[in-house]
């Protein structure tokens, strides 16, 4: 494993504590970059977080509305060889 560069920074009288701009720079994380602070036994990590929070599908099944008759299975199926077809003639 590479080891890491290492730089030093100072806390602010605010806890803010300025990133060097070569780690900003490799990490792409501009101003607004939301992160994460983890403790850890060996010191702090900083990760950037995600920009939506995990969910489950049974957190979101259902929430589109749909009126009409319920398709089948066989229905499903035959959608999705029909787009297949259709992506692949098209080329």
């Amino acid at each position: 494993m590479a080891r890491a560069e290492s730089s030093i920074t100072t806390i602010s009288t605010k806890g803010q504590v300025i990133l060097p701009k070569a780690v900003r720079q490799r990490r792409e994380w501009e101003a607004g970059t939301r992160l994460i602070v983890e403790e850890t036994p060996e010191g702090v990590l900083l990760k950037q977080a995600p920009a939506f929070a995990p969910t489950d599908p049974s957190d979101v099944f259902g929430m589109l509305p749909f009126s009409g008759k319920p398709k089948t299975l066989e229905d499903m199926e035959a959608g999705i060889w029909a787009e297949a077809h259709r992506r692949h003639d098209r080329n």
